[in-house]
């Protein structure tokens, strides 16, 4: 039994296949494994686990395993999964040697306050070093740390698509920087630790996504869309919709991270998302002409004339010539399988 749609499982593991021989008998560690991006790993790793007999053991960290198992009884009631309850900067290392390593988890956002000034930074740092404590005493030979695009800071307007050798960073000045701070950080530790202890510390810098699972009243302007379009409209637009962004099927991101983790090269961060980039207002455009044609699209400011751009788009050269990676599902397809999982499962 699978929550995620059996055709996007078999298109990892059509694509994947070649990879997993080698967690064959092998035991695996991750944490964030009821998010978005952890979900995904999980669930095509135990399809992956079924179909090639691979025997792999998953030991999963969870804040709350009764709700894990609430939330995803075909998960945590798998042979293959153990749950492991505890909280990402304290929890308590479980007996046995974990070959490969997989951070995924994320403190959730919240203003700073008198009792943490420093907001999620310090619970998302100290929640990095916990794991990768674990990893270098445990037997980890390759650790998967999911980073962000946020670690560049404001992508320059003349600057189409960033790259990885792009040596910006979020200003120190700027306080709504706590988590692009933090993935910035936590890159760093993942190099120190591995470097000392011997693992290879992989990195995949994420941008934006779109697939089942995607949570759609949050803070993702294609999840809020998909919402407005799904209720017949209108489709709300924060802004004036001249920022550009990109989107990869969740499928395809799956199908990145296993290949980055089995293939990648160490302490060497790879973008993850799609090249193919489109405004916010084109975005808007594109969820209307998928769900609801006749739905109408509104805006909260109007363009400013010769005001430069707002980007937020990887360059994925490196991911595409170093491991031959690339976005296979387009974004209309991928809208129309969100909405589809939506309204089978919801």
């Amino acid at each position: 039994m699978s929550r995620l749609p059996p055709q996007d499982l078999n298109h990892i593991l059509r694509h994947t296949e070649e990879l997993w021989e080698d967690l064959r008998g092998q035991s695996v560690f991750i944490t964030g494994g009821t998010g978005f991006v952890g979900t995904w790993l999980l669930e095509s790793l135990l399809w992956a686990n079924d179909k090639l007999d691979l025997r792999t053991s998953v030991m999963v960290l969870t804040r709350n395993p009764g709700q894990f198992q609430k939330k995803t009884p075909h998960l945590a009631g798998h042979g293959a999964v153990r749950l492991l309850g505890g909280n990402i900067a304290t929890f308590d290392f479980p007996e046995g040697r974990y070959p490969f390593v997989i951070h995924t988890a994320v403190e959730p956002s919240f203003e700073a306050n008198s009792l943490y000034p420093l907001g999620a930074y310090t619970s998302d740092i100290d929640g990095t070093r916990r794991v990768l404590e674990y990893a270098g005493t445990h037997g980890a030979r390759r650790l998967l740390f999911t980073s962000s695009g946020a670690i560049y800071g404001k992508q320059p307007s003349d600057m189409t698509h960033v790259p990885e050798e792009y040596s910006g960073a979020p200003s120190t000045m700027d306080t709504a920087s706590a988590y692009g701070q933090a993935k910035r950080v936590s890159e760093f530790m993942c190099a120190m630790y591995g470097s000392v202890y011997g693992f290879d510390a992989l990195i995949a810098r994420l941008f934006s996504f779109v697939g089942p699972l995607l949570p759609l009243n949050a803070h993702y302007a294609v999840g809020n869309f998909i919402r407005d379009a799904l209720q017949g409209g209108p489709l709300r637009i924060s802004g004036d919709g001249s920022p550009y962004r990109s989107y990869l099927y969740a499928a395809d991101l799956a199908i990145w991270l296993w290949t980055i983790l089995f293939r990648g090269k160490a302490a060497h961060p790879f973008n993850v998302g799609s090249p193919h980039d489109l405004t916010i207002a084109d975005l808007a455009q594109t969820v209307v002409n998928v769900i609801a044609p006749e739905a109408a699209i509104e805006t909260t400011l109007s363009p400013v004339p010769g005001a430069p751009p707002l980007r937020y788009v990887p360059y994925c050269g490196r991911a595409l010539q170093e491991l031959g990676l690339s976005s296979m599902i387009n974004l209309q397809d991928g809208i129309r399988r969100t909405v589809e999982w939506h309204r089978g499962y919801n």
